[in-house]
């Protein structure tokens, strides 16, 4: 072989291999726009991309109308050259030629599509440099990908670029869409998008429009009708907005998911009810300046986002509206007491009904109080957690363990605990912790889905991206039970019925922070899990931010614009049947004679028996308690009574007038085993007291508090063995003893003495 070949083939040889790899692999790196839709593929938002245009990510593919109309206008033999047309470029150059001016380029869509990526100027060179990389794209890419690839990064006048930012900025809805003349429209545009343009040469346009629409006419493309009335359509007159619909969710992604195209989980109608809904509201919170509110809606099934109302007029930029409150920490108030009310249950620390003290306590300085300022005496566990009553939830979070109990809450997902146990005591039940409205519906959608027999994963709100599969946690028996609780709640200290008429029952729940700074309600169907926030996203308190008035008639709204579901079927092979005292809600001990037969859970067996039935031997016309061997045993009969400690049943005899007190002894026969009276403060020995000095300068009181069974007892109050005062029907006694160590005795009508071990200290 000559030299002169080997050198021919060697550069036809390094000519291939460049032809080859002359095309970059990714064709365009601008930064995209933010885009956000629901799970139908409707735009919910987007946010401009960083270099301030308005360039949605690429589209896949080009609707037919705006198709035929861009390979009409822009390249009628677009389907049939190999990314060249010889033919048409011959023709420009003529006119070019003819004219002594640059009237026609005869760049077919490849060329432009190619010309569009390197952004070069426009030259003799730089024209066949296109129709060869045009030829090499028609190698890679089919041509519709080209197409869209055209009509993706194609600009529209403005910072408007690419055919779905266009046809939401100018026309207001999505491109696939859009009219035949709407189409003409954006397909002339591109041709000359800095000259002809809707607030400027808007006949050129107009004119430009209408040959496209009548040469679409001419060739069948169109008939009659359609021409006519696409000619009538006017132009746009301006720059539409996008919609803002979830805007915090918007920009959520616009955080986390830069630059691209995220399909959401939510539902954008019912978004929209959901927004329209808190808009109206928050008109009437205003009135109370309660600024800011939070929504969000799961569905239980899919375990997916249907609605993210993160707070209220995102557009305002004031309030705090733009805070997202869903991903806020905020005081959780009483929201978490059916967790725990759950955790017992399904642990055995509790059956659903187990009498719980409600009793003024004082725990080292910790003294809660409920909500209604009044105490029971003792409630059942499941009243308790209805009733949202703070004083039994402490109790029984004390019994539970503030350590388990803040290991459960972890392992249901609220993540917003992290400092260790012993730094929220027992106010953890409280609102002493902070949770995020999406932990908190979330952990309640799991439980829902467990009595659902689903498998546990994390709530998702990406479509297409199943949630992470976590390992089970709640039982169905100890959901069922708990959800039972909650369900249909009346609390008439709290709210009126009349402001949630819901028509499908509902487990529900609220809470309020202290301070009257956060409102929150969470409610769950089989369906549908409805997680509410009211209050202000700068923690300002207001006095009627309570949930059940201002969270709690929102949720049932939303409930009420969903679809209604039949209420979850009792869970199989969960129970087993247990024989329980009608009266305490325990295990049914010896002297119980009111019992029932109910389900409980396998672990509920090991709770204890009733302790507060006994046997009592009373005279013959019961006003006495007696000893057989004092009176004889013919004149007396024997009784099973219900008795509760001397405290629970100072407060429970004010609520439950049925109940029967333990008579006194008869004189000269008998002394009372069990003393009839104690402590309400201080409950424990050797409690520590901290008397503050006033803003005089003088020392502090401190207030000694005794319940008594018998209701014209007459006590007598020492300290230290020196007689201070005597009390009758209320025994309450204020002093200011010296800083140190003090006994206090008291002594009742009947010889009954009780003492206790006081430590005082003064600041």
């Amino acid at each position: 072989m000559s030299v002169r070949k080997r050198a021919i083939l060697c550069v036809i040889a390094l000519l291939s291999v460049w032809y080859v790899f002359c095309l970059p692999r990714r064709l365009f790196d601008a930064p995209c726009a933010t885009v956000v839709t629901d799970r139908h593929g409707e735009l919910l938002g987007a946010r401009i991309a960083s270099d301030g245009q308005w360039r949605f990510p690429p589209c896949d593919t080009v609707p037919p109308k705006l198709a035929t109309c861009l390979i009409e206008f822009e390249d009628r033999y677009y389907r049939y050259h190999p990314g060249f047309n010889p033919l048409a470029m011959g023709r420009a150059l003529w006119q070019n030629v003819r004219s002594k001016r640059v009237v026609s380029g005869g760049s077919t869509l490849t060329m432009q599509t190619i010309r569009l990526s390197r952004g070069r100027e426009r030259t003799l060179y730089e024209k066949c440099v296109e129709s060869i990389l045009a030829t090499r794209l028609e190698l890679r890419c089919s041509k519709d990908e080209i197409l869209a690839l055209y009509a993706s990064h194609a600009p529209f006048g403005g910072n408007v670029v690419g055919i779905d930012a266009a046809a939401w900025r100018y026309f207001g809805h999505a491109a696939d869409q859009l009219s035949w003349a709407e189409a003409a429209t954006l397909a002339v545009l591109p041709n000359a998008p800095a000259m002809i343009h809707f607030s400027r040469n808007r006949e050129a346009l107009l004119h430009k429009r209408n040959r496209l629409l009548g040469r679409l006419h001419q060739r069948a493309i169109i008939d009659g009708i359609d021409y006519e009335l696409a000619l009538s359509e006017a132009l746009p007159s301006e720059l539409l907005p996008l919609p803002q619909t979830a805007p915090h969710l918007v920009s959520y992604f616009f955080q986390h998911n830069r630059g691209q195209r995220t399909v959401s989980t939510v539902d954008r109608d019912i978004q929209l009810q959901v927004e329209s809904l808190l808009n109206r509201w928050n008109a009437e919170f205003t009135a109370s300046d309660i600024r800011n509110l939070a929504a969000i809606v799961i569905d239980v099934h899919g375990n997916q986002v249907l609605a993210y109302c993160g707070n209220v007029h995102f557009e305002e930029h004031k309030s705090g509206n733009q805070v997202d409150v869903i991903r806020a920490p905020r005081s959780t108030g009483s929201i978490l007491k059916p967790l725990l009310y759950c955790a017992a249950l399904q642990e055995g620390e509790i059956l659903p009904h187990t009498l719980l003290p409600d009793i003024p306590i004082n725990i080292n300085g910790f003294a809660p109080q409920n909500f209604s300022m009044q105490f029971d005496g003792a409630v059942p566990a499941s009243e308790a957690v209805a009733r949202s009553l703070n004083v039994p939830s402490v109790i029984l979070l004390r019994r539970y363990g503030v350590a388990k109990f803040h290991d459960f809450l972890k392992k249901a997902g609220i993540s917003t605990l992290p400092e260790a146990s012993s730094h929220y005591g027992l106010s953890l039940i409280l609102g002493g912790a902070e949770a995020t409205l999406w932990d908190v519906t979330a952990a309640y959608a799991d439980m829902a889905r467990t009595l659902c027999g689903l498998a546990r994963t994390s709530c998702s709100f990406v479509a297409g991206r199943d949630g992470e599969t976590l390992p089970p946690f709640f039982r169905p028996g100890a959901v069922w039970q708990t959800f039972d609780a909650i369900k249909d709640v009346n609390r008439p200290e709290e709210i009126d019925r009349r402001m949630i008429p819901s028509i499908q029952t509902v487990a529900w729940k609220t809470g309020t922070s202290y301070g009257f700074r956060d409102a929150w309600a969470v409610g769950v169907t089989p369906r549908y899990v409805v997680g509410v926030w009211a209050g202000n996203a700068s923690g300002e308190g207001r006095p009627g931010l309570v949930g059940a008035r201002t969270a709690g008639p929102v949720m049932f709204d939303i409930f009420n614009m969903l679809p209604a579901a039949e209420w979850f079927a009792m869970p199989g092979g969960e129970f087993v049947e247990a024989e329980i005292c009608r009266h305490s809600g325990h295990l049914k001990g010896r002297f119980c004679d009111e019992t029932e037969t109910v389900k409980v859970l396998p672990d509920g067996l090991k709770t204890q028996a009733c302790p507060y039935h006994i046997r009592v031997t009373l005279s013959a016309d019961e006003r006495f308690r007696v000893f057989e061997h004092c009176v004889g045993a013919g004149t007396v009969v024997h009784r099973n009574r219900f008795v509760l400690p001397p405290v629970w049943e100072w407060y429970y005899r004010g609520r439950h007038p049925e109940y029967r007190p333990l008579p006194p002894f008869m004189p000269d026969c008998g002394n009372d085993a069990r003393l009839p009276m104690q402590f309400i403060y201080p409950q424990e020995n050797n409690a520590a007291i901290l008397l503050p000095r006033q803003l005089d300068g003088s020392p502090g009181a401190v207030t000694f508090e005794l319940a008594h069974g018998h209701g014209d007892a007459t006590v007598f109050w020492h300290l230290d063995e020196e007689y201070i005062t005597a009390t009758r029907d209320f025994h309450k006694l204020t002093l200011t003893p010296v800083p140190g160590r003090h006994t206090l005795t008291v002594v009742d009508s009947e010889g009954n003495t009780l003492s206790t071990t006081i430590v005082v200290d003064s600041h």
